[in-house]
């Protein structure tokens, strides 16, 4: 009876081109079948062998060994749970889906933030003071920006114009409500507002509220890194990707993060100038 695969047996590949095999599949132990090249049995070389499979397993059988000058064969000589491994093609498919969402997360929270700065009011008028203000429009809330048309006469007043004359009232009751610390002038045609000058301490109180949402900004971003990294680490341990692909990786997503970073540190310190500029 011919002896089973030893621990160091070296195997190659178990199956015959003309068998029609699976592309490539793994065992437990290890051993990579792949239809590509030789197998060692002990000492000896396979010279041929046949095979059936179900969803799970594969059996090879009625293996003809050469070894010593003699053919041996064994039958039923190996049945194991195989799992498939991915392919070329299938990794770099999945890395580049990760990278792609990453960078549109980290686009989004730059454009979160932006959002935020724009709603802070400045020394001087600017439309995108006005964007947060929300209006209830026959019983439904919508923003100001999506039924007025906003214009700014000068550097320190807005002129508001809405597509329904009907509505002026719900939108001076909803600058009274907002945060803006404005009055708004209903003449019955147009709403005008005018941008009180900041003081110096409301400038510095508004820096502040600058720097969390910058700081908030920031910790999106490393949480968004966070999440790549599990998922290239979740790679890892399906045996998909090599401890040095990870670091590669790892490396890659770091300078990507370090330039979101930058760019929010950017727009961040071009608010901060807007502010404490009287």
């Amino acid at each position: 009876m011919a002896a089973p695969f030893s621990s160091t047996t070296s195997v190659r590949s178990l199956f015959r081109h003309n068998l029609n095999p699976p592309k490539s599949f793994r065992s437990p132990l290890g051993f990579l079948l792949n239809g590509s090249d030789r197998i060692k049995y002990n000492s000896g070389d396979v010279l041929a062998y046949s095979w059936s499979s179900t969803a799970n397993y594969a059996s090879i059988r009625h293996v003809a060994v050469k070894s010593s000058g003699k053919h041996v064969v064994v039958k039923h000589l190996l049945r194991e749970r195989l799992v498939r491994c991915a392919t070329i093609e299938e990794i770099e498919a999945e890395k580049s889906s990760i990278e792609k969402d990453a960078k549109a997360r980290m686009e989004k929270t730059i454009e979160t933030v932006r959002t935020n700065f724009n709603s802070i009011r400045t020394g001087r008028a600017n439309p995108a003071m006005l964007d947060k203000v929300e209006v209830e429009y026959y019983g439904t809330p919508v923003s100001l920006k999506s039924i007025t048309q906003i214009s700014t006469p000068d550097s320190s007043s807005f002129l508001i114009q809405p597509f329904d004359k009907s509505s002026l009232k719900s939108i001076e009751k909803a600058i009274v409500n907002s945060d803006l610390g404005m009055t708004p002038n209903n003449n019955g045609e147009v709403i005008r507002l005018s941008l009180p000058q900041l003081t110096t301490e409301r400038r510095k109180e508004l820096s502040k509220v600058v720097a969390k949402q910058a700081e908030e900004g920031k910790v999106a971003v490393r949480n968004i890194r966070r999440d790549v990294l599990k998922a290239y680490e979740k790679l890892e341990k399906e045996k998909k990707l090599s401890e040095d692909n990870v670091k590669d990786l790892s490396s890659d997503l770091q300078k990507l993060t370090d330039e979101y970073m930058k760019k929010i540190d950017s727009i961040y310190k071009q608010k901060e100038k807007e502010l404490l500029t009287v």
